[in-house]
């Protein structure tokens, strides 16, 4: 029984860790012409783009021009423990 409770006990912590380790975040910069607008937000990335600024880049391209931005720059590469302190920090914050 003890150690069917610490093979529970070991997996349980696995899970966690894997899902808090698969949620990342990058901050950009976007602007919109016609008037220029410029926005700073967090878009939340899926796993195959954490490891990589350039993947990161490619995915928020995509997602912010569907909303008719244009990528800027990507700030940075975050994970869920400092996204309440970007997000309570910025002006304008959209999550995609």
């Amino acid at each position: 029984m003890k150690h069917a409770l610490r093979l529970f006990a070991l997996l349980a912590g696995l899970a966690l860790a894997t899902q808090a380790s698969a949620q990342c975040y990058a901050d950009f910069k976007a602007k919109q012409d016609n008037p220029l607008r410029l926005q700073y937000g967090i878009v939340e990335l899926p796993a195959s783009a954490c490891g990589s600024r350039q993947a990161a880049t490619d995915y928020a391209r995509a997602v912010i021009a569907g909303s008719g931005w244009t990528l800027l720059q990507i700030e940075s590469i975050f994970d869920a423990s400092e996204f309440q302190r970007r997000s309570a920090n910025a002006g304008v914050i959209h999550r995609r």
